[in-house]
């Protein structure tokens, strides 16, 4: 039922695509495969000459489980704050490891990092405004890419990663580590093993009470009393220019934590893609009242005027048939939330009950069982053999598994997992989500950032079936 469903859709979206549209993105695809493979490592000794631009407290962490990798020489840093050099400075040397040169002193010095260095490969965890311009000229320098989420935040800047990625040749990675948690691709081989049948709606989310982190010292998701309260240039790392979002924009602005694991079960660029999205959004109040209980009676920001609603619910319709419901949820008092479920038509999951269902399997009719024994048995290949302390790494290991993903791609000139095509497509949703508040909620057309290629099925492009993907173990024993 499921192959014949994808090659029906297949037929109709070739039926309805032009003989240019093909022709270009089967032209792009051959130039960028022939100019990745050509590119050697340059340190001719099989590791990787790497840059870091930023090293605050997300790309700081990216330096610390590069250094846990190893086969890697972190040969460049660059970032305005001196704090956060000199961080990752003492870290590297902990490490024992050669000190790296040392790019600061403007926003753009990040420009002659990517000229000055000859660099494998190059890591961005900066502000989010400055993914996508600075992902464009690391690829144009010739350097694997590896972006922090969210890869852009306009649909222009979505469509600059994609045509650069095309027009060079050199690969994007994603790094959305969300798409490596171990329940995530349990869950995942339960799909593909059709514990759930065809699947119908999937729900996520990214629910997460980052009050403290738009505030104050950018370190601290609580308040602690007598801590003075903080924002923008005064504050340091996120809170610095997180919270700023919430001023100018209304919409989904962090969608890819709840998506990406998503995309990857629906098949989205192999065989389906999102069609369209139509996006509510509650109120603002949060942020306000947090400054009104935290920061006094006079505090400045009190005549800020917030514009991105507490809760941003938007709903995409897919290829293939399916509806997926995204929340966003940062600015109320609550526990972290993914708000996962997935319901096929034999039954479903929902992550935050830790619950499953499956039609005449489970127990008791209608009532949920714990997913603990599924969990086990479907259990992805890359995480047994763990518990060497993995994790303690940062995220419970899965930035761990993301980075090994990333070098081992650089090294062995493979694809990334998840390519531009995902970085543009989940990053998309911010924008697409204001543009419908904005309209008063109407649907709105999702873009093809593929040019068509998601017609067809890449097992290369997901994780490979789990029989062909070496556990962690010998992974890890690669590096």
């Amino acid at each position: 039922m499921e192959i014949n469903r994808r090659n029906f859709v297949k037929k109709a979206a070739i039926a309805g695509l032009g003989t240019a549209s093909i022709s270009v993105g089967a032209m792009n695809t051959t130039v960028a495969d022939e100019k990745q493979k050509k590119k050697p490592i340059t340190s001719g000794s099989g590791r990787i000459r790497m840059g870091f631009i930023g090293v605050g407290n997300r790309g700081g962490g990216h330096v610390l489980t590069t250094l846990q990798i190893g086969k890697v020489d972190i040969v460049a840093i660059c970032d305005v704050s001196e704090r956060s050099i000199a961080t990752a400075k003492k870290n590297i040397a902990k490490a024992n490891a050669p000190e790296p040169k040392v790019y600061t002193g403007s926003d753009f010095a990040f420009m002659d990092m990517l000229e000055k260095e000859n660099l494998d490969a190059v890591i961005i965890a900066t502000p989010w405004e400055w993914h996508s311009r600075m992902a464009v000229a690391a690829m144009k320098a010739g350097a694997y890419t590896g972006i922090e989420v969210p890869a852009c935040t306009t649909l222009d800047e979505a469509w600059d990663l994609v045509n650069t990625h095309e027009e060079t040749g050199v690969e994007l990675m994603f790094l959305e580590n969300a798409c490596y948690g171990r329940e995530s691709l349990a869950i995942l081989n339960m799909v593909r093993e059709n514990l759930f049948g065809e699947l119908l709606h999937c729900r996520c989310g990214y629910l997460h009470d980052l009050r403290g982190v738009k505030f104050n010292d950018g370190l601290e998701y609580n308040y602690k009393p007598g801590q003075p309260l903080k924002f923008g240039k005064d504050a340091y790392a996120e809170a610095q220019w997180r919270g700023l979002h919430s001023i100018r924009r209304n919409g989904d602005l962090y969608p890819t934590h709840g998506i990406g694991p998503i995309a990857m079960l629906l098949d989205i660029h192999n065989g389906n893609r999102f069609l369209s999205l139509s996006s509510f959004a509650s109120k603002a109040r949060g942020l306000g009242k947090y400054v009104e209980d935290h920061g006094g009676a006079n505090h400045p920001l009190l005549k800020t005027k917030w514009n991105c609603g507490d809760i941003v619910t938007s709903t995409i319709n897919c290829a293939n048939g399916e509806t997926v419901l995204v929340t966003h949820n940062c600015n109320s008092p609550r526990p972290k939330q993914s708000d996962w479920l997935v319901q096929g038509t034999k039954g479903l999951w929902a992550g935050d009950w830790k619950s499953i269902y499956i039609d005449e399997q489970s127990p008791v009719e209608h009532q949920w069982e714990s997913q603990e024994s599924y969990l086990t048995k479907y259990d992805h290949k890359i995480w047994r053999g763990t518990g060497d302390g993995t994790e303690d790494l940062t995220h419970g290991g899965t930035d761990y598994m993301e980075l090994l993903d990333f070098y081992d791609s650089v090294i062995n000139k493979k694809p990334a997992i998840h390519d531009v095509y995902d970085a543009a497509a989940w990053s998309a949703i911010a924008e697409l989500s204001e543009m419908s508040i904005a309209k008063g909620n109407i649907p709105v057309d999702f873009p093809d950032f593929t040019r068509g290629k998601w017609i067809k099925y890449r097992e290369d492009k997901l994780f490979a079936p789990d029989e062909k993907f070496p556990p962690f173990t010998e992974r890890y024993l690669k590096f």
